[in-house]
């Protein structure tokens, strides 16, 4: 596991490679922030981003998704996996906001994670990128990199891994964080073709020594 010295290399090294790094979803307030990242779960933000440029024309508050019919929803985000269940669940997640909320987006992870198709991960995200509250949303880069990287372990849930990168950075550090790691994984740590020679954290990375001595051997 990595000693605190080598989280804090990784972590400005991140910051100084990504210095923008940000959420990829398009959205103008937490209502579309929510519908997107619903809508990304097993997808990518670049998919979600085309199918929610004409959604978020067509549909602009919770009531716009209830006034269609359960088909017309399904159809306009047909090219998104699992469109079925996800429709089911834009729904039911705008009658809960109308019904319990007065249609307001809570700022509250517990409370969001009521919400229908609304999971901790995407709680995660909307309190943090939409209201500025302190989170880490652990998704598959995330988890990637965490574990690569020794600051978490390969064993680790997770659940494990959020909450260990909450005790490892600082909470001022939180939100910016989990949008270094989501960069440094989609652009960098690739699941299958990770830049290990030409990484500047490969020295404190052993997954990254690992691969390229196999790299060598072969």
């Amino acid at each position: 596991m990595l000693n605190k010295t080598d989280i804090r290399f990784c972590l400005d090294t991140m910051a100084e490679m990504f210095p923008d790094a940000h959420c990829e979803l398009l959205h103008d307030n937490p209502f579309e922030l929510v519908i997107a990242v619903a809508l990304s779960a097993q997808c990518t933000d670049a998919l979600v981003n085309k199918v929610t440029k004409n959604l978020f024309q067509k549909y602009k508050t919770p009531e716009d998704y209830l006034d269609v019919s359960i088909e017309e929803l399904q159809n306009d985000i047909r090219s998104i996996g699992l469109y079925r269940n996800k429709s089911k669940n834009i729904q039911k997640l705008c009658r809960m906001l109308l019904d319990d909320y007065d249609g307001v987006v809570p700022a509250d992870r517990d409370e969001l994670t009521k919400l229908p198709g609304v999971g901790r991960k995407t709680a995660n995200v909307v309190v943090s990128v939409a209201y500025d509250i302190p989170a880490i949303a652990v998704d598959t880069h995330v988890e990637r990199v965490s574990k690569r990287l020794a600051i978490c372990r390969w064993k680790d849930s997770v659940l494990e891994v959020e909450k260990t990168l909450m005790k490892k950075v600082p909470e001022e550090e939180w939100s910016a964080t989990h949008h270094r790691l989501i960069f440094f994984g989609r652009y960098h740590c690739k699941a299958q073709n990770p830049q290990c020679s030409q990484c500047p954290l490969l020295d404190v990375c052993r997954e990254g020594k690992k691969r390229l001595k196999a790299k060598v051997a072969r």
